[in-house]
């Protein structure tokens, strides 16, 4: 009897570490067509990128290293869909019905909220912390930005919010599958309200205004996140009351 149940655990072990093995090589795939997608249209990216901004090469590598940045770091943001549907797949078998079906509603809508904060991030946020560095430099000295400086101040100013964006359906997600409560989530907010402006401080320069501009979104979207946990949370009591209603009745 223990031998077959051995067995019957390896041959387990054997078929998740197979889907494993798909899901790995399909989200590598799916990541290096959208990387090659992106290095062919790389020419038509980068004014879009630099915004006309006057940037030096150090070397040839540079335009090596610069390229495969770029395309990297949106072949990143193409494929993360793809890649979180795969894993949903694979996590699938261990989740509950409601709890599969819940994560796959929440896919997209992190994908999109995920966008939202690049976009402001690049629109917003990215154009006023440069160029306000930008001059606060020229008072003294004469300006000289490298691509490779350039893109990595793009992808701190940005990516981060990227993330952060997300909150609101993180909590929704949270709430839905029972890990927190609205309850929970407002005992917490004083300490969320730090992390948050910890990420801000990081993010932008040591001035107020640089400051209140990305601080003040993310405190809305950690509000947002918890009004629509509170919508979630009273959707799941009153279907679980209209439940036992059935049975009972």
């Amino acid at each position: 009897m223990d031998q077959e149940q051995t067995m019957e655990k390896n041959q387990t072990a054997v078929e998740h570490l197979t889907e494993l093995r798909k899901v790995l090589l399909s989200s590598i795939v799916f990541f290096v067509l959208c990387f090659i997608a992106s290095i062919i249209a790389i020419q038509q990216i980068i004014p879009f990128l630099t915004k006309d901004h006057e940037l030096v090469m150090l070397g040839p590598l540079e335009v090596v290293r610069f390229y495969t940045g770029v395309g990297g770091s949106i072949s990143l943001g193409m494929s993360a869909p793809f890649v979180g549907f795969q894993i949903w797949r694979f996590v699938k078998p261990a989740l509950t019905k409601k709890e599969s079906h819940t994560a796959l509603r929440f896919i997209p809508a992190m994908f999109f909220s995920f966008m939202a904060g690049i976009s402001f991030g690049f629109f917003i946020v990215f154009p006023f912390i440069y160029n306000f560095l930008i001059n606060l430099g020229a008072i003294n000295f004469e300006m000289m930005i490298t691509t490779r400086e350039y893109f990595s101040f793009l992808l701190m100013s940005t990516m981060p919010l990227g993330f952060l964006f997300e909150v609101p359906f993180v909590l929704m997600f949270l709430t839905a599958i029972g890990l927190f409560t609205p309850d929970q989530l407002k005992k917490t907010r004083k300490y969320a309200y730090i992390t948050l402006a910890v990420v801000s401080a990081l993010i932008t320069p040591p001035d107020f205004v640089s400051q209140i501009i990305v601080l003040v979104p993310l405190f809305l979207l950690y509000e947002i996140g918890l009004f629509l946990s509170k919508v979630v949370y009273k959707k799941q009591i009153r279907g679980n009351e209209e439940e036992e209603t059935a049975i009972t009745g």
